[in-house]
């Protein structure tokens, strides 16, 4: 989950990485008393959950309060790359003497943590890494040191950070970690991390992606949900516990596992180029244990997408058999149509593995007239395929 600048600003707050006051708001007008609270200047910033908002006039400095009204007027309701923005935030202003660049994020590739800072910072640090990649020090974290002060003193050192801030910047790299670990963080960013003119390091931007994995023990978290941005059907997908991802595409996939599912978008997608470029419409792994409810949840939610025209159920039994999934759609059905919810559209099953040939019978006696079987994972896809893109 990516989070807005103010809330990553609140994060840092919390944890005590230094920043400036600020606060968030969603009409001109209450620019004007946050202004004057904030000493009567105030930075104008858009709140969107994408980068290049100054170059796109996203940040502005306001002079007075009434400037304030005037610049957050002009920022509210502004498109940046795709973005609406619903909310800007008024910033304390600081008097920049140098600008910075620090983050940590999970490096996948290397399987640990990694360092990156540099004292080239500001809007263009993905130029400075494409350019000049020396300019950008990385150095890995291991999960199990975590960032002492040795390992901060290392970083500094490497991005060459002057020596007048060198302790300032281990202290804000130290807490920065703190951020990172005891958030559940992908990513934590600082761009710009400051020098002010009288020698004090804050952190004036941040982003930050928390690992939505850790929700059960980051309860807190809730509250920084964008409901208003979320996509309807994954909201309704997570409320009854389901793990699905919207697609744009008109082919739903039900699966149990991720991998399998993975590799059924894939097959989905090669058979859909011959079928009027039909794509996958979502990613929804039911699991291990799929049930007639968690089967009947999964239909709910992928037949309740008006760019579905077919559904692709691919199931490989193992600790659960087969017939247990079949007898998990058949009551699905029953399930949905008991609440009204009909089924209207056609539903391609492939089931393989433990107990496939009793899970096949139980379909065929069930014998509903829009459930097609195919025995092959290739064969059910170019079947799926070819139904939604009649």
């Amino acid at each position: 989950m990516d989070l807005f600048e103010y809330q990553a600003r609140d994060l840092f707050a919390k944890h005590g990485v230094p920043v400036l006051a600020g606060e968030v708001i969603d009409t001109p007008e209450a620019a004007r008393q946050v202004t004057a609270e904030l000493g009567g200047r105030a930075v104008v910033k858009a709140q969107v959950k994408t980068g290049g908002r100054g170059k796109a006039g996203g940040v502005k400095l306001a002079s007075d309060p009434d400037d304030a009204v005037e610049k957050a007027g002009q920022i509210l309701g502004m498109d940046i790359k795709g973005h609406t923005v619903h909310k800007v935030m008024l910033a304390q202003t600081a008097d920049i003497a140098d600008e910075y660049y620090v983050s940590y994020l999970l490096d996948r590739a290397n399987r640990t943590f990694l360092a990156m800072a540099s004292v080239e910072g500001g809007m263009d640090i993905e130029e400075v890494a494409a350019t000049k990649p020396e300019a950008l020090a990385k150095i890995p974290v291991d999960a199990n040191e975590g960032v002492t002060e040795a390992k901060a003193r290392e970083i500094v050192e490497a991005a060459r950070f002057p020596a007048e801030i060198a302790d300032q910047a281990v202290e804000v790299l130290q807490t920065l970690w703190t951020v990172f670990v005891k958030e559940d963080a992908l990513l934590v960013e600082v761009n710009p991390l400051v020098k002010t003119a009288d020698g004090k390091v804050l952190a004036l931007d941040g982003k930050v992606s928390l690992d939505e994995n850790a929700e059960f023990r980051q309860p807190d978290h809730v509250a920084f949900e964008d409901k208003a941005a979320a996509n309807p059907l994954e909201a309704a997908a997570k409320a009854k516990g389901l793990n699905y991802v919207k697609l744009d595409g008109q082919v739903g996939i039900i699966g149990n596992g991720a991998g399998l599912v993975m590799s059924t978008l894939d097959v989905v997608a090669y058979a859909g180029e011959k079928h009027s470029g039909v794509k996958p419409a979502n990613f929804l792994d039911i699991g291990g244990g799929a049930s007639a409810d968690v089967m009947a949840n999964g239909l709910e939610i992928i037949l309740g997408d008006p760019d579905v025209r077919s559904v692709f159920v691919n199931v490989f039994g193992g600790i659960t058999a087969c017939d247990a999934v079949a007898n998990g759609i058949v009551q699905a059905l029953e399930l949905l149509r008991s609440k009204g919810e009909d089924v209207t559209k056609p539903l391609v099953v492939r089931l393989d593995g433990n107990n496939a040939e009793l899970g096949r019978k139980i379909l065929s006696d069930a014998n509903h007239p829009l459930v097609e079987q195919v025995d092959t994972m290739d064969g059910a896809a170019d079947r799926a395929a070819e139904l939604a893109a009649k």
